[in-house]
């Protein structure tokens, strides 16, 4: 039987060639996504979708492609795809876990190093006016020595931690799934809540994923109570803080910056996602915001589509051997 498989968003050319081993390949070769209404006219009759974040699976998405079998996400946090939906309708969902740790966890750093050294403005400034040398302006916070909170110790969140321990950071962190003394006294970590993480941190980085219970973690009480001053990091997804709350505790002058690489807006999952990011956001000085570019590494994006497709060969192959599920000899 043909297979089909639907590529939406730009990929390199050999993940492309290794999917075309299975079968046809239906691929969009633009670096925007289809509109919604083109993606299921493209989808209705594929076997296998290799999936990004752009992308939105429920019920409506299943019911409008009955040939699907397989979504392989090229990603790591698939909260954008109804899983509960997947299962019932018999549609198996791959993610790539381990690809993006790394990347991810270095964007973390350059976004506090950014964030914290003012180097965006400082890039305004030299660009907006003659340079005449040294001025004791744009004064900012170092990572030497600063007191830095991680909320979420998973693979990203250890990541991060190895990345700024370097800097004689003083790392602290909070999750509801501990490590064990011993890896925290490997690692040079110290355990928290996150009240006391909130109260202490100079930095506090978001390493979560996004759930119903830690969809706004970070509100207008969380912000209240962190150091007058503190920046915030958010590498993770967009929706772990209220970017309203934020913007409005960065004109009181309470939180010192904000550095996003995600947004609201791109949480399909929440049916009451915004439309864009919050405008205060994005005219504010003391904002580092990058377009969701923590994996966004040439080889490492490659590798992330190659394995993902590698996922959908799996299926596919299984597939290809699974008996007929009843005898059509008598037809």
């Amino acid at each position: 039987m043909a297979r089909k498989t639907l590529v939406t968003n730009w990929v390199h050319p050999e993940v492309l060639d290794l999917l075309s081993t299975r079968g046809a390949v239906e691929a969009n070769t633009t670096r925007e996504p289809w509109p919604r209404a083109e993606l299921l006219r493209r989808a209705r009759d594929a076997d296998a979708i290799l999936a990004f974040m752009t992308d939105h699976v429920d019920g409506a998405f299943l019911e409008a492609c009955p040939d699907l079998k397989v979504v392989a996400c090229a990603l790591k946090g698939a909260d954008n795809f109804d899983m509960e939906a997947c299962r019932a309708r018999g549609v198996d969902v791959t993610i790539v876990p381990d690809l993006l740790t790394a990347p991810t966890a270095e964007l973390a750093v350059g976004l506090m190093i950014a964030l914290g050294r003012n180097l965006l403005a400082g890039d305004r400034l030299i660009r907006q006016h003659p340079f005449a040398g040294w001025r004791p302006v744009l004064y900012g916070m170092g990572l030497d020595g600063a007191e830095v909170g991680i909320v979420g110790m998973g693979a990203v969140g250890q990541a991060i931690a190895h990345r700024v321990r370097p800097f004689r950071c003083r790392i602290s962190y909070c999750d509801a799934h501990p490590l064990s003394p011993a890896a925290e006294d490997v690692q040079g970590l110290l355990r928290r809540d996150l009240a006391e993480l909130l109260a202490r941190s100079d930095y506090l980085v978001l390493a979560l994923p996004l759930n119903a219970e830690s969809r706004h973690l970070i509100d207008a009480a969380a912000i209240a109570a962190m150091k007058p001053g503190a920046l915030l990091i958010n590498p993770a997804r967009g929706s772990l803080v209220d970017e309203a709350a934020v913007a409005n505790a960065l004109e009181a002058n309470h939180l010192g910056g904000y550095a996003a690489d995600v947004f609201e807006t791109e949480d399909w999952a929440r049916p009451d996602r915004p439309a864009g990011v919050e405008p205060r956001l994005l005219s504010h000085a003391r904002t580092v915001l990058t377009p969701h570019i923590g994996s966004a590494v040439d080889s490492v994006r490659r590798d992330i589509a190659l394995a993902a497709a590698r996922n959908i060969l799996r299926h596919l192959d299984g597939l290809q051997r699974e008996p007929p599920s009843h005898d059509r000899s008598a037809a």
